[in-house]
């Protein structure tokens, strides 16, 4: 007998109606989202103190942070919710039909405040005042080029895992996508409409200021459609395996 009939695989690879109680689901995505956050803005804060004047090291610090707590991230919440973690996913799978109106609608607040709460607890973590807006400018057609590109990526990584019957791969993928973009994408690789606003939170490292936000969102959003498109050109018909 299934020792957790609730967590079922549906839920864990994407291939079925997400069973748990919304609510549950719902405070996964706002707690994974947050220690998200807190794991970009954190680690951005300890690699500047690490390394100081060292930028390229910062940042491969940086990097090798996030790509490991995504790992466990996923790993952690797959089962629960789904580990979208970010407002393009949850749209993206809407529009994909994978999930209702209702679970998005419920999704995308909470992964919003979950990545300003990782921000604030990132930024008392190093004794820094709980909220202190970016001054971090990241403004220019490069970069939100780069947001554009980084989305494409991470919506066809992962539904080129869900959609050809390797989920399990997901965790890493994601996590590979990302530590990699920070270093071949000019904006380090956001990719996520969620994240962006957390960061704004924390005049460190890995802020960027609120001024810059609403571009970057953009360009977040025309990547997921472009993605979108392209999952229905490549994987038109997802595995069942």
């Amino acid at each position: 007998m299934d020792p957790n009939p609730d967590l079922g695989h549906e839920v864990e690879t994407g291939t079925g109606e997400l069973r748990l109680p919304l609510a549950r689901r719902v405070v996964a995505e706002a707690l994974g989202t947050a220690l998200l956050v807190m794991a970009v803005v954190g680690s951005g804060i300890m690699a500047t103190r690490l390394s100081p004047g060292d930028v390229g090291l910062q940042l491969l610090e940086n990097a090798i942070a996030t790509g490991g707590a995504l790992v466990g991230l996923i790993l952690m919440m797959g089962a629960v919710s789904g580990a979208h973690l970010n407002p393009i996913v949850t749209l993206v799978d809407r529009a994909l039909g994978s999930i209702p109106t209702r679970d998005a609608l419920a999704y995308v607040p909470a992964q919003i405040a979950g990545a300003c709460a990782g921000a604030a607890l990132a930024n008392l973590m190093f004794d820094l005042p709980v909220v202190e807006f970016s001054t971090h400018r990241r403004a220019s057609g490069a970069l939100w080029l780069s947001e554009v590109v980084a989305t494409v990526g991470l919506l066809l990584v992962i539904h080129g895992c869900v959609r050809t019957g390797r989920a399990a791969a997901v965790p890493f993928a994601v996590a590979a996508w990302i530590t990699g973009a920070y270093w071949f994408t000019s904006s380090t690789s956001f990719a996520n409409p969620a994240v962006t606003i957390g960061r704004s939170l924390s005049d460190t490292f890995a802020g960027i200021a609120p001024s810059s936000v609403p571009m970057f969102l953009v360009a977040q959003c025309v990547g997921g459609a472009l993605a979108y498109l392209l999952i229905l050109v490549l994987y038109p018909h997802p595995s069942e395996g």
